[in-house]
């Protein structure tokens, strides 16, 4: 992106793991060469959210006011991106022509900016950017729905695309997740945001969870389309992110019975690393539909693991919810299967098939790795769970820490 991203979205990593030289080198970075003026076509959402995200994040912390100068500077390169055409944003914007682009865009791009630009106008009194995320919300809440399911795409006019998949993963799922907690970031005053996840949840279960037959696997999988409802038994390791959300919701007093079906998902999404010859996990994986099926199959053509932060998420929240040691011991193993397959010389790399025996690497790191998965095992791993109390804090889709405001 040119905008130092690993840079920005390592920073409250930095100061939580207590590195402090480190952070004050990437401050420095930040305060002296961090512009915004790249002559580049950029996705709203990865900027929002690893970016502005990243810089809130910091502030918060830190107390530093450059960082908030350049969420700041940021949000206002991102305005024209911000007027809204049939109720959603742009796709991608060109961050020193000011030229947005409009067109079809996923579901989870258009619901999961809304956080960011709300503490945004908290944090700089800048009013413009929290109605932009309420006006989007209020957008995504009237659209018509199955059962409180999204499809996966909308279109230029802003309705819904009715032929792209129902799925709690790619291009949906967060979605899902920032109902719930702009719900909690705004101090649980918004009683639709809670209603509106509580009946989403309802929908997964009555349409998109299913139960390897063999061993009573819960797995939540997709539909094709709005239309023919046909039911692929894939389940995506981005779909990991969901029972750490259920286990949120628990954790801020919404239904108890949420935390079983996070456990089930919970074990599901570990089995993925276990039975893997690395112990990592692939991209997806598909279910038998017979007692005499397997569990569930690798899938060839996704096979590689791109150090996703999705069930270390979800181990963090569980430990969280329940005290129980198995997560932290699980996601031990998982931290030792990074060690062993994905370490490099100057980071860690993704593994191009994790069935191989002796995989090869693929030649990116990701800065979620950092952002997300490093410091949910941190987290995970830390004596004292006071380190950052979610009842002061909620994680955005980057793992940025967000305050929690009254109203």
């Amino acid at each position: 992106m040119g905008l130092g991203l690993t840079i920005v979205d390592s920073l409250d990593t930095l100061w939580i793991m207590g590195l402090k030289d480190e952070f004050r080198i990437a401050r420095n970075w930040v305060a002296d060469n961090l512009t915004f003026a790249r002559d580049a076509d950029l996705q709203l959402f990865e900027v929002v959210i690893r970016e502005l995200g990243g810089l809130l994040s910091a502030y918060h912390l830190s107390g530093d006011q450059v960082f908030l100068t350049k969420a700041i500077q940021l949000g206002n390169a991102l305005l024209p991106c911000l007027k809204l055409e049939n109720g959603i944003p742009c796709t991608r914007i060109n961050l020193r022509h000011g030229f947005p682009t409009f067109g079809s865009i996923s579901t989870a791009e258009v619901g999961s900016i809304e956080m960011e630009l709300r503490e945004l106008s908290r944090s700089s009194n800048i009013a413009v950017f929290e109605k932009v995320a309420q006006d989007i919300t209020s957008h995504l809440h009237r659209m018509r729905k199955l059962d409180s399911l999204v499809p996966a795409y909308i279109n230029p006019n802003g309705n819904f695309m009715r032929t792209a998949s129902i799925t709690v993963g790619p291009s949906a799922d967060s979605y899902y997740e920032y109902l719930l907690k702009q719900w909690i970031q705004t101090g649980k005053k918004h009683d639709w945001l809670r209603n509106d996840y509580l009946k989403a949840v309802d929908g997964i279960k009555k349409h998109l969870l299913r139960f390897s037959p063999r061993s009573g696997l819960a797995y939540v999988g997709s539909y094709s389309d709005w239309y023919s409802r046909h039911f692929r038994t894939v389940m995506e390791h981005l779909a990991c992110f969901f029972p750490g959300t259920l286990a949120l919701g628990v954790l801020h007093g919404l239904d108890p019975s949420h935390l079983n079906l996070a456990e089930n998902l919970t074990k599901t999404c570990y089995k993925m690393y276990e039975k893997s010859e690395v112990r990592l996990a692939p991209e997806a994986v598909s279910f038998g539909t017979q007692s005499y099926h397997q569990d569930f199959q690798f899938i060839l053509a996704v096979a590689q693991n791109v150090l996703r932060p999705e069930t270390v998420e979800s181990l963090f929240y569980m430990y969280l919810a329940t005290q129980d040691e198995k997560y932290r011991q699980w996601g031990w193993q998982i931290f030792k299967a990074f060690e062993k397959h994905s370490r490099v010389e100057g980071g860690y790399a993704g593994i191009s098939n994790v069935l191989a025996k002796t995989p090869s690497h693929i030649d990116k790191m990701e800065s979620f790795f950092l952002a997300e998965t490093l410091k949910y095992l941190y987290l995970l791993f830390s004596d004292s769970q006071d380190v950052l109390s979610i009842r002061h804090f909620v994680f955005n889709t980057e793992a940025h820490l967000l305050p929690i405001h009254d109203s």
